[in-house]
């Protein structure tokens, strides 16, 4: 593969590309089982909006911290798990900032202009979403720097924990299985941040960026991701109240690769071992997804 290529395919980290669209038209499935509206096309169009979001968020993300990112120590760990090439792009020089946003704007549009082909008032709510998403991806970038209390993932991860919304909102409407979507998916959108911080901890040092290991320490760090996943194994319990025996199935089975990763990061409480078990975060949100979609299309 040309050079170019492969630093495109680590900006947008296009070994995990599937999964957004999973998560996203996993919400629509949802909402279309509870107030019908289901439709092939829509699929399409959902899965192409969760594509082109995302992959604008991430790209946006590389951006904001282009300088920063030139600071890194470490690429084995946490830039090769999420890179298949291991590069970082912007920062590495092998695709031009203002090619970088340019590509943001596209995407951005792109998801933008296939969102409007839903009615409203559906457009509006996900316009609305993706609007805030992307301006909550640059307070986290910006707060992160130089704060003394973790103000940038509490509030910075509400962009991820409202996704899968966002896909409901495609054909449904601001109700209760919305509400505790988002209340099951933030705790653990803030646990996976964790894993993510403690891996990546060395390169935050030398970027000086104040994430949670920084800030805490190590093993306050490993409590952390600890907390939050316990926080959403008791959201899951309300959440499965509104879910059919699929879905209820592939969250207690996601729920136990959970208690898997934290039982090695409790244990030794390093990046090495988080690194290990980071892929049961990523199979039990696809586990989520799959299972709910199908659940809900049944």
């Amino acid at each position: 593969m040309r050079p170019r290529l492969r630093a495109y395919a680590d900006l947008l980290r296009l070994q995990f590309s599937f999964a957004w669209p999973i998560l996203f038209v996993s919400g629509y499935l949802l909402a279309t089982s509870v107030y019908g509206g289901f439709s092939w096309t829509g699929i399409g169009r959902v899965a192409l909006i969760g594509f082109f979001g995302f992959e604008a968020g991430f790209i946006l993300n590389d951006y904001v911290d282009r300088d920063l990112d030139r600071r890194d120590v470490e690429k084995g760990k946490l830039t090769g798990y999420w890179r298949p090439f291991g590069s970082r792009p912007i920062a590495e020089g092998l695709i031009p900032a203002s090619h970088a946003r340019g590509l943001f704007i596209l995407f951005t549009l792109i998801a933008a202009g296939l969102i409007l082909t839903f009615p409203q008032p559906h457009s509006v709510y996900v316009l609305l979403i993706m609007l805030y998403s992307f301006t909550i991806e640059v307070f986290y970038q910006e707060e992160k720097r130089n704060q003394k209390f973790p103000f940038a993932q509490l509030i910075g991860r509400t962009d991820f924990a409202l996704f899968p919304v966002a896909g409901y909102l495609v054909a449904g409407k601001p109700d209760l299985p919305a509400v505790l979507w988002f209340v099951f998916f933030y705790p653990f959108a803030l646990a996976h941040l964790g894993a993510n911080d403690l891996i990546d901890v060395k390169n935050d040092e030398a970027r000086g960026m104040k994430t949670i290991p920084v800030l805490f320490g190590r093993k306050k760090n490993a409590y952390w991701i600890a907390g939050f996943s316990l926080i959403h194994g008791l959201a899951a319990i309300l959440f499965m109240t509104r879910l059919g025996f699929i879905a209820q199935v592939g969250i207690l089975a996601g729920l136990l690769l959970i208690l898997y990763a934290n039982s090695a990061i409790l244990r030794e409480k390093t990046p090495d071992a988080t690194l290990r078990v980071l892929p049961c975060f990523h199979v039990a949100m696809i586990l989520y997804a799959v299972c709910i979609g199908i659940s809900a299309f049944g």
